[in-house]
């Protein structure tokens, strides 16, 4: 059975990363319908603003209480956050909190908190909040892939992208329903399923970024396309170790060589989109937004590495 102490601690950890990954997935649908689906557009909206609000909640919940590791990793803010949501926000016309990028980039962790016995009731009614949300709009993602692959809507979205978010939202769901089951979640002992998980995503990361890069930025496009590349094996490789069929290859040590390459290269693609120097069609806060994705999982690397 998990403890009080780390029920908590880990489900605020979980909310800060995921529940801002959840309100911009929202954000990327709401800019992605054409006008003829405006009721799409506003349901999407609806669900960002309920995102807001999760974030919200958790951030008020989390100072002084949610492992520093996590803080520190840059999977909550990155440098570049704040900036990305100032220059979408003037590209889109949508008013992104940025408040909560404030106050996030303003919270102190701790690991020998004493928890406040009210505080779990807090976290468990979050939790449970959460996942009504994201039950909702895992749903809302797979109507949208549903008519885009049958030819009835079109979004600007790559129906893999679409896919691709409905797995991270899984994730969030599946994660929040064991600890409100009180099951202790031992990553390092699940750590090639999350390597699976992960390198996946990953390697699509890199794939979007190449079809979203101008045509005209070939050193660009060559790096993601390689990147894609290695992290389509790296998938494979994990996945071989998930089902025991491969034996003493360290594909973490791989995995974590390949995510921090990554990572860097998404760093500077990042500032080179909110300088003005790299030519996509890439909005800003998706640039930080699988920047903060590659640093969550560079963060459970190391823990597997100790493992």
């Amino acid at each position: 059975m998990l403890s009080n102490t780390e029920y908590i601690k880990q489900s605020l950890g979980l909310h800060l990363f995921f529940a801002r990954i959840m309100k911009e997935h929202s954000f990327f649908l709401e800019v992605s319908f054409t006008p003829r689906d405006s009721n799409f557009t506003q349901e999407a909206d609806d669900f960002r603003r309920e995102f807001d609000k999760i974030l919200g909640e958790a951030i008020s919940l989390s100072n002084g209480v949610v492992n520093p590791e996590v803080l520190k990793s840059g999977e909550v803010v990155t440098p570049f956050t704040m900036n990305a949501e100032m220059a979408t926000i003037y590209f889109t016309g949508i008013q992104i909190p940025t408040q909560l990028t404030q106050a996030e980039a303003g919270l102190a962790g701790s690991n020998t908190a004493t928890i406040d016995p009210a505080l779990e009731r807090y976290v468990s009614a979050l939790n449970n909040r959460a996942i009504k949300a994201t039950t909702a709009l895992i749903q809302f993602k797979s109507n949208i892939l549903n008519n885009v692959l049958s030819c009835t809507m079109f979004t600007f979205n790559y129906p893999l992208l679409i896919k691709h978010i409905i797995r991270e939202a899984e994730l969030y769901v599946q994660q929040l329903k064991r600890l409100q089951n009180r099951e202790e979640i031992n990553l390092e002992r699940e750590a090639y399923e999350m390597e699976f998980f992960w390198n996946r995503q990953m390697a699509e990361h890199a794939k979007f970024i190449r079809g979203l890069l101008d045509p005209t930025e070939n050193d660009l496009i060559e790096q993601a396309n390689n990147f894609g590349k290695e992290f389509d094996l790296l998938t494979e490789k994990a996945k071989a170790a998930m089902d025991a069929t491969l034996h003493h290859v360290n594909v973490t040590a791989e995995s974590l060589k390949a995510t921090e390459n990554l990572r860097d290269f998404k760093s500077q693609g990042t500032q080179g989109i909110l300088q003005c120097k790299v030519k996509s069609i890439i909005i800003p806060l998706l640039g930080d937004h699988v920047l903060r994705e590659a640093n969550h999982y560079l963060r459970l690397l190391k823990m597997f590495e100790r493992r």
